[in-house]
């Protein structure tokens, strides 16, 4: 399976939910999906994190907001936010993958959809929360 395709699609699903007011419907999904050609793994997954992401979203985003010191969540760029929130839920909640791997595949993608400061500001975020839960 391609695992970091799918963390850009939770990216990109949780991208359009921060500036969505009502809850994503299945008719939301079945819109996104339809012009990608992707496997069955691949749709699972990234709405496995999406999913979870937003099911713990309070939590996530106090998480956030302790890790980067002097930093509102909501005041972070949408990008830089919505990568921080899919890979902390992962380092949170998903024992079954390394946080080594996440903050890795995390520094990867804001390279590819972020400006230049953020893959260094991610990867420093993403250590302490991983510190903090001991799985670093």
């Amino acid at each position: 399976m391609k695992r970091r395709k799918a963390r850009e699609y939770a990216l990109q699903l949780l991208f359009q939910l921060d500036f969505k007011v009502e809850k994503l419907e299945n008719r939301d999904l079945e819109a996104f999906w339809s012009d990608k050609k992707e496997n069955t793994e691949v749709k699972k997954f990234a709405e496995e994190l999406m999913r979870g992401t937003v099911n713990k979203l309070n939590e996530i985003d106090s998480m956030i907001g302790k890790a980067a010191e002097n930093w509102v969540v909501q005041r972070m760029s949408a990008v830089d936010r919505n990568i921080l929130r899919f890979a902390a839920y992962e380092i949170l909640y998903r024992k079954d993958i390394p946080s080594a791997v996440t903050i890795n595949e995390a520094i990867e993608i804001a390279k590819k959809f972020s400006s230049g400061e953020s893959a260094p500001f991610i990867n420093g975020v993403l250590d302490r929360i991983a510190k903090e839960v001991g799985k670093s």
